[in-house]
């Protein structure tokens, strides 16, 4: 005889329960009755480790070579409007900013990279789509041409070279205060790669900033006009910027606030706010000038420094790398239902 009970189960023994949490969960909002088999996992990485290896570039030299090659790039430009419009000493203090912080900038620039060799191993090929590439092939002539400006500036000879050689560092001076945030936009570092559209602005924005203020302190005021207006232009377009690389980006905005590198940044901001601001109520004394150049020249340096920090710290934090994955993921995801009508398959 069979037992009583036998061959069958309870109603409301493990598998009716196991069962009726699968018919609670076909009415989730899952398109075609999908089922999730396991709960939501959490996000951890491997011992915590970071998921991508971040740069290896040196502080401070890296922060100190963008700082002086945005200075140098903008202050050969003022150098070559300042020669065109007859403006002696603008032209001569200039050329002697830019000639000094070119070379200064390629000193720290072989002292991060290692061996000198190095800097020429870089030259020996050329890669359109690499901006480190292209990088190299703006500052060598820069660097040669603002460097022997400068030095034929401080010595008084060939004064025809010292035109031509302003040219040339003119002609490359916009591009060598630009392509480093092109350089780090381009890499794999969150919080750098999400502000690929607003990195170019703000170092080159930077870079008039500090070019402006060095030349605005170091000049007569009355020959100081062009320097004054680039300071400000420059702070202003900064300021504006930082604004949305500080707030637009989602989670990966949140380095340039947290740490070292917001304690940075929120000083460059009042540095280069206060500076902007005395440019145009003192700018035109000497006094004011000399202070003004000062805080905007703080405010650019400050501002390098913490960019370059708000990026190592979102390469060290596995979260800034996986949660913007997950959330592009899941909007593609979304908009491929919204025009099939039905979730994608996912094969594992």
């Amino acid at each position: 005889m069979t037992a009583p009970g036998a061959g069958w189960r309870r109603a409301d023994g493990p598998s009716a329960q196991r069962r009726e949490k699968r018919r609670r969960r076909r009415g989730d909002g899952r398109p075609g009755g999908e089922v999730a088999m396991v709960e939501e996992a959490e996000f951890t990485s491997y011992y915590g480790r970071p998921i991508i290896k971040p740069p290896v570039w040196k502080t401070p030299d890296v922060p100190l070579y963008l700082f002086l090659g945005g200075a140098a790039g903008s202050s050969s430009i003022l150098g070559a409007l300042a020669d065109l419009t007859d403006r002696p000493a603008l032209t001569r203090n200039a050329r002697l900013v830019s000639g000094g912080a070119a070379v200064a900038s390629v000193v720290f620039l072989i002292h991060d990279l290692g061996r000198p060799e190095r800097f020429l191993h870089m030259l020996r090929v050329i890669k359109p789509t690499s901006p480190l590439s292209i990088g190299s092939y703006i500052l060598a002539p820069f660097s040669a041409a603002a460097g022997a400006t400068a030095a034929v500036e401080a010595l008084g000879w060939f004064p025809r070279l010292k035109r031509f050689g302003g040219a040339v560092a003119a002609l490359f001076g916009g591009p060598l205060a630009t392509y480093t945030g092109v350089l780090f936009s381009n890499t794999a570092v969150p919080s750098w790669h999400a502000a690929h559209r607003e990195l170019p602005f703000v170092f080159g924005a930077s870079g008039m900033a500090a070019g402006g203020g060095l030349t605005m302190a170091l000049t007569p005021v009355e020959e100081a006009g062009p320097s004054r207006k680039m300071a400000v232009a420059g702070a202003v377009i900064e300021l504006a910027t930082m604004r949305r690389v500080e707030n637009d980006l989602g989670i990966v905005s949140e380095p340039y606030h947290e740490g070292k590198a917001g304690t940075l940044l929120r000083a460059a901001r009042s540095c280069t706010a206060a500076g902007a601001a005395l440019t145009v109520v003192a700018g035109r004394r000497r006094a004011g000038a000399v202070v003004a150049g000062a805080l905007l020249a703080a405010g650019s340096l400050l501002t390098r420094f913490g960019v370059f920090e708000a990026g190592m710290a979102s390469a060290r934090d596995p979260k800034y790398t996986v949660v913007p994955q997950r959330e592009r993921l899941a909007a593609r995801e979304n908009g491929q239902v919204a025009q099939n009508g039905h979730a994608p398959t996912i094969t594992r």
